[in-house]
This record gives structure tokens, C-alpha cells and sequence, in this order.
């Protein structure tokens, strides 16, 4: 590991000005940017500690019903929040099926949010990769390359994100709020990623000294808590990466679908938000045949970028699967295996 500077500074308005010099990095429980500088991935000359800024880790239901939640919020903290649970019962699945206990009690939302992307030559500082060191290449495009993205990539890159959390947070419009040089403002989560195009080092949308200090809910989007599911499919039924993973939201009305949200995750830079799938359930009766037709158009667009072209079948398979879930309604309890296509009993771990 290089040597670095540290700092802690007790305001935001302190740490916004300290990480905004050449080389710095935000530090909070550091799950995935420590591993990353010890590997020498992330080589960063200052790390800018805001585990002691005052006020980043609470959840405050706001006026207006929505919910706002602070970027040092634990991962765990918000999963077994009761009302969370309830008003987001996908969200709290998503989180639940990722990551260990352990990384769950230590991992913050803001960091959630930030992860980097899934990809072995990403993590190898001695294969090429143009994340790391734009114009060297990508070893992926020839290389081991079968859980890698089917839609949104480029020659550039082909590395998928990593986070559960973001594609049920995609699917129910979710806001961040970002404090700048320039002052706060709010973006969507779903502008907040960005795909590689021929830019692929940049990752998200923030500028440097930007700091993600809160994640917003709308209050709209708990009309979807009584039909909504988070559903994974990952190699071994433990706390691996999602191959693909859907998030399914849909409100309900004499029968009908009055509105659907879906996003994937797996399968692009990005949680991928399949709207042109949403409008085609709007005003439909759930079942298998309506569900294919959106599957079909969430992935319409989905090509291989190597030895993946099984991983459009299996996203179709899962759109399916998770909304016939949701159609059937969130269970009074998450099942013991969130997220899991296997698990298909409630279980204890909390009220949702």
C-alpha cells in the first residue's frame, strides 16, 4: 500500500474542500476502497475520513412522506429499519442478499452506492484496463468475459456494477444529494451512474470534491410496497455477485396493473432501468404471457460482449420470475434467503 495523507475533517463543507485537491478519496467504512489500495488498484495520496461529520448517519421520514437517508447510514441499520421495511420491502431485500453480515454491519449507503465495478481485470493492476489507465485496452473483450455486460457497454469496457442496493433504489426513482464546491444539489440515482461510451474512467457523474451526503426516496413510490420483490440469481446461493438480478414494482388496481417499475442489475455499467418494459405492463392483467412481452423489451437491446450470450435468457427468466413475484404480493416477513430464486418460504429476520 503507498503512502498517503489522512484527514478528518468534522464538517462537510471541510471534507468537500480537503477531497477536492489531485488524488484524494472519500474514506468511510472503506469495504471496497481499501481492498482496492491494497492490491494497488486505488493508489489515492490523501483519504479524507467522514466517518466523524455529524449528521450523515440518520433516516428521517420527511414532510411530504418521503424518506431521506444518510450516506453513513449502515447497510444493516437501514435493512432492519421497520419502517423502511415496510414502505420499501425491495430495497431492504436487495440489501439483505448482498455482502456477509459482517460487511453489511460495517458497509455505509453512500459507499453502496460508489461501489467499482465487477470485473477481474479491473482488480488485476497488471492486466490492461482503460478504467485504470485510459487507452490501454480491455483484457476482458478476449479474456474470461462470460459474467460480463449484455447491454449499455462499448469496446472500451465491459465490466458490470456491483450493487443490489441500486437497482430496486433505479426502479423507485431514487434521489442523491451531493454537496459541491459550488453548494448542494440532487440528481437522480439513475443519472448519478454513467455507461463507458469511450470514457470509461469516468464512472459516475459526480465532480471532484463531490460528496454524496444523503439518498432520497419519493413518497410515491411506497404505493408499491404491497407488490414489490428483489430477486438474484448468482452462482452459489451465498453472498456472491448477482449473474442477474430484476427489481420488480407494481401497483395494483381492481386487478390491473395501474403502474410497473423494473430495473436489472448485472447486466450493464449501470442498474439498468427497463422502461419501455414498465409502459408495457401499464393497464394489463398479471400472468406469464403480458410478463414475457416485457421481458422482451427489457433486454430488446441486449447483445453479448463475449462469452455471455446466456446471460439474456437468464435476465429474461428472471424479469419473468420476479414480476410474477411481486404480482403475488410482498410477503408479511422477507424470506430467509433474500433475494433468492430458492427461497420461496417467508422467514424470520424481520417484519417487512
Amino acid at each position: 500500500m503507498n503512502t498517503f495523507d489522512y484527514v478528518r475533517p468534522s464538517t462537510v463543507p471541510d471534507a468537500v474542500a480537503a477531497a477536492a485537491a489531485p488524488g484524494s478519496a472519500y474514506l468511510a467504512s472503506g469495504t471496497n476502497l481499501l481492498d482496492l489500495m491494497k492490491v494497488g488498484v486505488a493508489r489515492p495520496d490523501r483519504l479524507v475520513d467522514i466517518t466523524h461529520i455529524a449528521g450523515l448517519d440518520r433516516i428521517e421520514r420527511l414532510p411530504d412522506g418521503g424518506l431521506r437517508i444518510g450516506a453513513l447510514v449502515r447497510n444493516a441499520d437501514l435493512a432492519h429499519d421497520p419502517d423502511f421495511a415496510r414502505s420499501y420491502p425491495a430495497v431492504a431485500e436487495a440489501l439483505l442478499s448482498g455482502a456477509s453480515a459482517q460487511l453489511r454491519n460495517a458497509a455505509t449507503i453512500g459507499g453502496n452506492l460508489l461501489q467499482r465495478p465487477r470485473c477481474a481485470y479491473f482488480y488485476d493492476p497488471f492486466s490492461a484496463c482503460n478504467k485504470r489507465a485510459p487507452g490501454s485496452g480491455c483484457d476482458a473483450l478476449h479474456g474470461e468475459n462470460r459474467l460480463h455486460a449484455v447491454l449499455g457497454w462499448s469496446p472500451s469496457c465491459i465490466a458490470v456494477h456491483p450493487s443490489d442496493f441500486c437497482v430496486p433504489l433505479i426502479a423507485l426513482d431514487a434521489f442523491v444529494e451531493i454537496e459541491g464546491r459550488n453548494g448542494r444539489r440532487e440528481i437522480s440515482l439513475d443519472a448519478l451512474h454513467l455507461l463507458p461510451g469511450d470514457t470509461p474512467e469516468r464512472e459516475t457523474a459526480l465532480e471532484p470534491g463531490d460528496l454524496i451526503v444523503a439518498l432520497r426516496l419519493p413518497a410515491r413510490a411506497a404505493v408499491f410496497a404491497g407488490h414489490a420483490r428483489y430477486l438474484k440469481l448468482r452462482e452459489r446461493t451465498s453472498y456472491a455477485f448477482a449473474v442477474v438480478s430484476a427489481a420488480a414494482a407494481l401497483e395494483m388496481e381492481d386487478g390491473a396493473i395501474r403502474q410497473a417499475r423494473l430495473a436489472l442489475g448485472g447486466v450493464a455499467a449501470k442498474p439498468w432501468r427497463a422502461r419501455a418494459a414498465e409502459e408495457s405492463l401499464a393497464g394489463e392483467r398479471p400472468g406469464e404471457a403480458i410478463f414475457r412481452r416485457a421481458a422482451e423489451a427489457a433486454l430488446a437491446d441486449a447483445k453479448p460482449s463475449g462469452d455471455n450470450a446466456f446471460k439474456i435468457e437468464l435476465a429474461r427468466r428472471i424479469v419473468v420470475r420476479a414480476l410474477a413475484l411481486a404480482a403475488a404480493g410482498t410477503p408479511a416477513r422477507l424470506p430467509a434467503l433474500p433475494g433468492s430464486p430458492f427461497s420461496s418460504a417467508p422467514g424470520a429476520l424481520h417484519d417487512a
